[in-house]
């Protein structure tokens, strides 16, 4: 697992259960390990925002915000947030329709019981991490 920089975003990490803050730092590893497998990203910012955490492509710009998160309110739930002024999340649902699972246009929701899928939101987080290279390119 990637050593955190960010004390802050630690101290996030620690206030999740045990089990939410497992699969989040999950996350946390498939977003760093995406964006260093995928050409053009650079190096991934680690910061809180809306006291999340959030990952940005702070040094090539590429991307779009990727932020993870959990709220009290659905224990059982977690989920990775994408910018809602984005069409990402339109696209998601059309090629992961039965694999994912929505909240409006603005995130991919989890259980905390339930496999990964791990391939799926490598696809959706490099997408993001690659949006703005992407956008420019049409």
């Amino acid at each position: 697992m990637k050593p955190f920089i960010n004390s802050g975003v630690a101290a996030v990490f620690h206030t999740y259960p045990l089990a939410i803050r497992r699969n989040l730092l999950a996350l946390r590893t498939l977003i760093f390990e995406t964006a260093a497998s995928t050409e053009g990203v650079g190096e991934i910012q680690e910061t809180l925002k809306w006291g999340e955490p959030a990952y940005i492509t702070a040094q090539s710009r590429s991307g779009s915000t990727v932020r993870i998160g959990w709220n009290k309110s659905l224990p059982t739930q977690y989920a990775i947030y994408f910018n809602c002024q984005t069409n990402l999340i339109e696209s998601f649902r059309i090629f992961f329709p039965n694999e994912l699972k929505f909240e409006g246009n603005r995130a991919i929701i989890l259980n905390e019981d339930e496999v990964i899928p791990t391939d799926a939101l490598a696809s959706c987080i490099a997408a993001a991490l690659t949006y703005h290279r992407a956008k420019k390119s049409r």
